[in-house]
């Protein structure tokens, strides 16, 4: 998609000027695995016209592979957002009704081809909010996926703009099953599962572990997915949050450090702890290593403008072993 904003923290109505880059939940994640040094390829359809071009340029900068994006269509989805600060949210309007990939029929997508040699496979809740096309070719691939022996990853991601709660749970409930890691925050098991944390508040940024672990467990038991990770955002403000994680497995639950995040940007922040969790995963990590890495490599996300998480392994690394001070490296 493209990505609109004001400069800085200006509001939508005092902008003269928007700056624009490109993004997506799922292109967020194979950017961050490419900085990894993760070979990773991103399948969507964009179109054929200079914008779209831009939307392939944009992730093929930081080596991903984008043989597999489609060319057709008349217009590439977009979004605008607002970056909110202190006690005033950030917004976001979203432009993406009749876009290529909304459109694209799930025959277009030769499965069969775009998994020879792969051996993970990751997609949000978003993508099959697109319609029942996407619905479609999203079933498709993770049967061809699950065929192959290979490792599915699911961002539940929901997002009501897009679609009812009541659709995404009936629609989602039939993926899940496929899913062996499932990710989600607070919000999404509620909104789609009805799955809450016991004890927890989130509009006051109040959290109870044990209440996690229960909405794991929940998740885990009903679809059967073996290994569930929680983001655990408290929000103070639009622009101080404290950040962790939790992954869950075998009724064991391993949390990461807790970081207290000066915001910068958080549009893509779910995406970056997906991608720093699936290379932990794939290069044999622990379970507390990975939550570990993927907390961390979200939490330096926040630091960096737009969606796409500009960190290497090294300066994650570095941070969750407890190098939080941020002094000039020189």
């Amino acid at each position: 998609m493209l990505r609109l904003n004001p400069a800085g923290n200006l509001r939508f109505v005092q902008a003269d000027h928007f700056e624009a880059s490109y993004a997506g939940g799922e292109a967020n994640v194979a950017v961050s695995l490419a900085n990894f040094g993760v070979p990773a390829s991103f399948v969507t359809k964009v179109p054929q016209h200079e914008i779209g071009q831009s939307a392939v340029n944009a992730v093929r900068k930081y080596g991903v592979d984008t043989s597999f994006m489609l060319r057709g269509g008349d217009r590439l989805g977009a979004y605008f957002v607002e970056k909110g600060a202190s006690q005033r949210a950030s917004k976001v309007i979203y432009d993406r009704a009749g876009s290529a990939i909304s459109l694209a029929k799930p025959e277009e997508f030769d499965w069969s081809k775009i998994f020879d040699g792969a051996t993970w496979y990751h997609f949000t809740g978003i993508t099959p909010a697109l319609g029942e096309n996407a619905i479609r070719a999203c079933t498709d691939s993770l049967i061809a996926a699950k065929e192959r022996g290979i490792t599915i990853s699911c961002d539940i991601n929901y997002r009501n703009k897009l679609w009812s709660r009541e659709y995404a749970q009936e629609v989602m409930s039939k993926l899940m099953p496929y899913v062996d890691v499932s990710i989600c925050n607070e919000e999404d098991a509620h909104d789609v599962f009805g799955i809450s944390a016991e004890g927890s508040d989130i509009e006051k940024g109040e959290l109870s572990r044990e209440g996690y672990i229960s909405v794991a467990k929940q998740l885990s038991e009903r679809f059967g997915v073996p290994r569930v990770a929680i983001t655990l955002r408290e929000s103070i403000s639009a622009t101080d949050n404290n950040w962790s994680g939790m992954l869950y497995e075998d009724g064991n639950a391993w949390f990461g450090p807790k970081y207290l995040m000066h915001i910068v940007d958080r549009v893509g922040g779910g995406d970056s702890f997906a991608g720093g969790l699936i290379y932990a995963m794939m290069h044999g990590f622990d379970s507390q290593d990975a939550i570990d890495f993927a907390t961390a490599a979200s939490c330096l996300k926040h630091s960096i403008e737009q969606d796409f998480n500009m960190v290497s392994v090294a300066e994650v690394k570095a941070l969750a072993a407890g190098n939080a001070s941020g002094r000039v490296q020189r």
